[in-house]
Order: C-alpha cells, then sequence, then structure tokens
C-alpha cells in the first residue's frame, strides 16, 4: 500500500466503519474501502499539465482568458493551503480555471470533477496529468462517503483542492444552492491555517449554452463522449472572454466540519461571495432586459434600469452604460442565432437560451429584473 492508502486506512472513521461491519462479511467493508480508494487514486504531473494547452489549442484559442484579482489568489497560497470554490458554466472550466492560476504562478490543485468526466482518453489525462479526483455525485453509499471523506483530508495535507460546490454545471444558467459535501470533508481534514478562496467564472458565450438550455434542468447523466461531440458542434464561430474573478481568503479555523450549521454557514457566505464576484457580461444584461419583440429604444432604457438596480447593488458590472452593452451583445448574439435585429428591432429566436443567460444574474437581481 502507498503512503496516503495507508493514511487514509488508519483515520478513526474508517477503522470503525471497517470494523464495525466484520460481522457482514468479514473483509467485505475493507474491500470496498480499497476499490474506492483505487477509484480515487490520482497523480498530477505538473511539467506535462501546462503542455496540455498545445492539444487543446483549437479550442483554447477561441478564449480569451482574462484574471480579475489574481493577487488575492497569490496571497492566500503564499499563507498556507488553500481551496478553491468556484460556480460552474461550461465543462470549459476544467481547463480555463486552472490555466489561469498558472498564469498567476499560483501551485496547480488537484480538481474534484463528476466521474462521468474520466472514460476515454480524456479520463487518462485527468488521472495522470492534470490531478484530477473523480467524484460520485448523488450517491448513498457509506463506504464510498466515509473513503471520500477521508481521501480528501488526506490529500489536503499534502495538496491543494478545487471544486465546485454546485456540484455540477447550471443547465438553467442561475447560481444553484451548493451542495455541502466537499465542505465538510475539507472542514473534518483538521489542517491549521487552510483558507478557501471563492472564484466566480463567467462567459459572454458559453459554448454548450444551446445544449444546456435546450434541457432546462439535468435529468440524466449522458456520456461525457456525446457531450464533448455536441459541443464541437457549436465551436464553428464561437469566439468568447472568460473572465476569472479571485475573492477574498476565508479562514477555516472557525468552522467546525462535524457541526451541521457551522458547514452551512460556510457554504452560504461562499455562494454569497461567489455571486457578488461574478461578473456581469453585456450578453447577460441584453438577455435578461428583452422581450420576445422589442425595438432598440425600449430595449435601452430597459438595460439602463437593469444596471442602475445592479450597480446599487454593488455587482461587479463588466459593461456601464445600455450604449455599450448594444454595441457589445448584440452582434455575438445575433451571429449565435438567439436574436435577429431587423430595421432596429430585436426579435428572440431562441427563447430557452435566452433566458439561460438572463437567469445568470438571477441571483443579484431577484425578482426587479425585468420579466421577459
Amino acid at each position: 500500500m502507498d503512503e496516503i492508502t495507508e493514511a487514509v486506512l488508519s483515520r478513526d472513521e474508517v477503522a470503525r466503519f471497517i470494523g464495525g461491519n466484520r460481522s457482514a462479511g468479514g473483509d467485505a467493508a475493507r474491500a470496498r474501502v480499497l476499490e474506492y480508494l483505487e477509484e480515487l487514486r490520482t497523480t498530477q504531473r505538473y511539467e506535462l499539465y501546462r503542455a496540455l494547452e498545445y492539444p487543446l489549442y483549437p479550442i483554447l484559442r477561441k478564449i480569451d482568458r482574462v484574471s480579475e484579482h489574481p493577487e488575492r489568489g497569490i496571497e492566500a497560497a503564499d499563507r498556507g493551503r488553500v481551496i478553491w470554490a468556484s460556480n460552474h458554466r461550461s465543462h470549459l472550466d476544467y481547463l480555463v480555471e486552472p490555466l489561469a492560476l498558472i498564469d498567476a504562478g499560483i501551485r496547480p490543485p488537484i480538481i474534484a470533477a463528476g466521474i462521468n468526466l474520466f472514460g476515454g482518453p480524456l479520463g487518462l489525462i485527468h488521472k495522470h496529468v492534470t490531478g484530477a479526483l473523480p467524484i460520485r455525485r448523488n450517491t448513498k453509499d457509506p463506504a464510498y462517503l466515509i473513503t471520500l471523506k477521508a481521501y480528501v483530508g488526506e490529500l489536503l495535507n499534502r495538496h491543494d483542492l478545487f471544486f465546485y460546490p454546485e456540484g455540477g454545471r447550471s443547465y438553467s444558467g442561475e447560481l444553484k444552492h451548493l451542495k455541502t459535501g466537499l465542505f465538510s470533508a475539507c472542514l473534518s481534514a483538521g489542517v491549521r491555517g487552510m483558507s478557501i478562496v471563492p472564484m466566480a467564472i463567467a462567459y459572454d458565450l458559453v459554448l454548450e449554452d444551446h445544449v444546456l438550455a435546450a434541457q432546462g434542468v439535468k435529468r440524466t447523466q449522458r456520456p461525457f463522449s456525446r457531450e464533448l461531440a455536441e459541443m464541437f458542434r457549436y465551436t464553428v464561430g464561437y469566439r468568447s472572454r472568460a473572465w476569472v474573478t479571485y475573492g477574498r481568503a476565508i479562514s477555516l479555523d472557525d468552522y467546525d466540519g462535524e457541526s451541521r450549521k457551522s458547514v452551512l454557514d460556510l457554504s452560504h457566505l461562499v455562494r454569497q461571495e461567489i455571486g457578488r464576484l461574478y461578473r456581469v457580461l453585456p450578453t447577460a444584461v441584453l438577455a435578461a432586459a428583452m422581450r420576445p419583440s422589442i425595438d432598440r429604444a425600449e430595449l435601452s432604457d430597459r438595460i439602463t434600469a437593469i444596471l442602475d438596480t445592479l450597480r446599487a447593488m454593488g455587482a461587479n458590472l463588466g459593461v456601464h452604460s445600455a450604449e455599450e452593452t448594444l454595441e457589445l451583445a448584440t452582434e455575438p448574439l445575433e451571429t449565435r442565432g438567439i436574436l435577429v435585429v431587423e430595421d432596429g428591432r430585436y426579435r428572440v429566436r431562441e427563447r430557452n437560451v435566452l433566458r439561460y443567460y438572463a437567469r445568470s444574474l438571477q441571483h443579484l437581481l431577484g425578482d426587479s429584473g425585468p420579466a421577459h
């Protein structure tokens, strides 16, 4: 057994689980723990990590990475162990955000990702290059949950961790409520001086917007190969900025992983911070202001009202006037087939996709945003 396996098996909660299940099949409980440990085992090869940009260049060249306040992340990483927590918009997040960390000179973390991403060649890259940690979402198997919690605890003694607490991409477009499992596991690791840095990622255009918006909610887990094929279909003519915004570090020393209230308080604070950091881009503002059919003058008035509301709330504005919004957002949304503009009148072509972008501001606007 390697060092981390021995450390996991020696943790009190794992030893109690194995000992308490002796009568139910001898060493069956231990075998299940070891099986899950083998699944979770991951290796990061930093020297190959950055080289991934070259085979992925056909996609990455379509995205302009913009980092906002990277000094906050640098300061946190210099002080000690860091957990990075971000909203989740696209499968591209797994490429863009780790590369943004490397751009800032920050050591690459282990990335927690859904187990559906670990099939085929991409799965080998995740397991043996990026150091991604496969997560079985929504499982109730106590052997898995105990093993995952113990493994994360041991990882945090050796590596930083990056995860998406929404538990998956937002299919509706809005910022989802956060799952608490990994928060609890991180707090129970017992690493003093650890902090969590909230991050937010926003795109002018999300590559798989049509795919996500068509479903609205995630009903079943589809094969990643199929999702990848659909994403490549929408790369034709695709171009976007990806804004990665770093928040201020939150010390975890005063939070208790065994207290449900403490874990919930932390998750609520992180969600609030992510929502505040989220970069408000022109496409989202135009989408929130749209009606099924509207002339430019009325649309401009509605955009102004939305920007005034966002400004009063202290939102992270990436656009500051109605004229700027229309100038920057009209062409991308029209090229994407979401809107059509004729004789100064804006009409909706893809209602579900438009709503997807409008809902990305739902956590800021609430019920005060104009209805479509």
